[in-house]
């Protein structure tokens, strides 16, 4: 992709994926708007006071991109059905197995022809830039349409509204380059579209579940609705991040990305953030494939494991990929965020110091190779 973006990241910058663990407490409070008990206007002067706290962590960690640790959202994902009208609650149920007991998380279904009501990112990218202290840039980030539309679409609700996925899917891509149009304007050039759901197709537990059979078809839903997003945005650098799912410090799925491998190639995007660090991702050979024109956003820190991964052990890894891409085209990254549904029960001192121990790589790494 031909990038305009003067400020296009330098070898070995490093990058937040895009959630941080919250507290409990906000915990408590989105379940409290969620359940109606407080109102949004009080909700966002909640988390007003609270949101600085996240930011001000990933600066003093030494992250070159930072976000607002999603705090403000239920999901990753929820973050864009709770910005568009369309969209009825808690109707699709999505078990989520971990350590002790089997829990259900709900997820909106799309039920009407969508249309988009608020910002889904333009708030959050103007708070966290008047709350930062400047070290760093901010990376914006959205669901991809794919994503949305495997998360979102079922057949016994969504049918009469949308009669296949692809025509949700089809919805959803103006509504995403409205917003980033939104963001372009204000000045906002670093944006992450956030596809986890083209990764977990190399899983076949996962295909079995989804009643996958098409694979192909699949791979090009999420490689085209990607490329309509993004065409024309040629000031505005762009990542893909791709990773397996996660809750409670379990994957939902795992497997390399082989099956997946030719859409890195065909997806008109800068950079590629996936997860590496975990043993599920199926380590580094992939990167014999990975394509010569795309920056490489490397997961260096397993996001699942209570280990605190140290520097040293960082820059070996970092150094093996080196073999296969050289200086030019890596930046680093956890392999995921740490906590893409709010109620993922992480630790956020955990996570800051795997980030600060990410950001120590990554200095070295600038200065052994600039």
């Amino acid at each position: 992709m031909n990038n305009n973006n003067s400020k296009l990241p330098e070898p070995f910058d490093s990058f937040v994926v895009g959630s941080l663990p919250r507290p409990k407490w906000v915990m408590e409070v989105i379940e409290r708007r969620k359940a109606g008990d407080i109102s949004d206007e009080d909700f966002q002067n909640i988390l007003d006071t609270a949101v600085p706290f996240a930011i001000t962590l990933q600066e003093n960690a030494g992250l070159d991109y930072i976000t607002d640790g999603e705090w403000r959202r239920e999901s990753y994902v929820k973050v864009f059905s709770d910005s568009v009208d369309g969209f009825k609650n808690d109707l699709i149920g999505v078990g989520t197995i971990n350590q002790d007991l089997h829990t259900t998380n709900m997820y909106p279904a799309v039920v009407n022809k969508i249309k988009q009501k608020k910002s889904i990112a333009l708030d959050e990218a103007k708070f966290t830039t008047a709350h930062s202290l400047g070290r760093s840039e901010l990376l914006v980030t959205l669901p991809s349409a794919y994503t949305v539309g495997r998360r979102m679409w079922d057949e016994k609700f969504s049918s009469k509204a949308y009669p296949d996925r692809s025509e949700f899917i089809d919805d959803c891509v103006p509504i995403i380059r409205n917003e980033i149009t939104d963001l372009l304007n204000a000045g906002f050039l670093n944006i992450q579209l956030d596809d986890p759901w083209l990764a977990l197709l190399v899983d076949p537990e996962y295909r079995k579940r989804e009643k996958i059979s098409d694979i192909d078809k699949e791979i090009e839903l999420s490689v085209n609705s990607t490329n309509k997003i993004v065409e024309g945005f040629d000031s505005v650098f762009f990542s893909v991040h791709l990773c397996h799912a996660h809750y409670n410090r379990l994957h939902g799925s795992e497997g390399p990305y082989d099956l997946i491998a030719d859409a890195f190639g065909q997806l008109n995007i800068d950079r590629i953030a996936i997860e590496l660090a975990s043993p599920v991702a199926g380590g580094l050979d992939i990167l014999k494939t990975f394509p010569r024109d795309k920056i490489l956003g490397m997961g260096v820190v397993d996001h699942t494991s209570r280990e605190i991964e140290k520097s040293d052990s960082i820059i070996s890894n970092v150094e093996e990929a080196i073999n296969y891409l050289g200086t030019d085209h890596i930046t680093l990254n956890p392999d995921c965020g740490f906590a893409p549904s709010s109620s993922n029960p992480m630790d956020l001192d955990e996570a800051y110091l795997k980030l600060k121990e990410l950001s120590v790589a990554s200095l070295e790494l600038k200065s052994k190779y600039s």
